[in-house]
């Protein structure tokens, strides 16, 4: 970069005060040259934005200033991990086979009766008591009760579970799940 003009000339007279200042700050040379750097490039591509007859040290430092607190936000939240071990802490279970999951769900429950599907809905999805769902529906709270347990063995039959443990993970996402660990 050739700087011929006189606002070029009063950048690079700039440096050595921009540098002491950017070393206040972060109290590391090299990474104060940088900072100095970013600031003169960044100045130097917004000249435009400068107004001639105002203070450019000023404008200058406010650069450097701003740059130097963006990027000391950004690093607060950063974690340096050079070696990956943090990194490879971080594991969460495949969702693939969850979407697939779902949709079998919800094609069980309307392969169910609506009067089973609506006290399953009611009770096991919506949170209602029996009580309350039977008032909903108009019925007695027994004819819910068996509605929601005619459901409930209708949908683990039509799901093909044989018991709770099938509602796990199976051993595909376990065996990924030791991987990642």
């Amino acid at each position: 970069m050739t700087v011929e003009s006189p606002l070029g000339d009063s950048l690079l007279a700039a440096i050595p005060s921009l540098r002491a200042f950017a070393i206040s700050l972060c109290g590391n040379r090299d990474r104060a040259d940088d900072l100095v750097q970013d600031t003169l490039v960044k100045a130097w591509s917004n000249m435009d934005r400068f107004e001639r007859g105002t203070n450019l040290n000023a404008w200058l430092f406010t650069i450097l200033r701003n740059s130097f607190f963006s990027e000391h936000r950004k690093r607060v939240r950063e974690v340096e991990d050079a070696d990956g071990s943090y990194a490879a802490q971080l594991t969460t279970a495949p969702d693939q086979l969850s979407h697939l999951d779902f949709d079998d769900l919800r094609q069980a429950l309307l392969k169910l009766p609506p009067d089973q599907r609506e006290a399953l809905l009611l009770v096991g999805a919506q949170g209602f008591s029996y009580e309350d769902a039977a008032s909903i529906c108009g019925c007695a709270v027994g004819t819910i009760k068996s509605r929601v347990n005619r459901a409930r063995s209708r949908l683990a039959e039509l799901l093909r579970l044989d018991t709770a443990g099938d509602l796990e993970p199976d051993g595909v996402v376990m065996a990924a799940l030791q991987l990642a660990a």
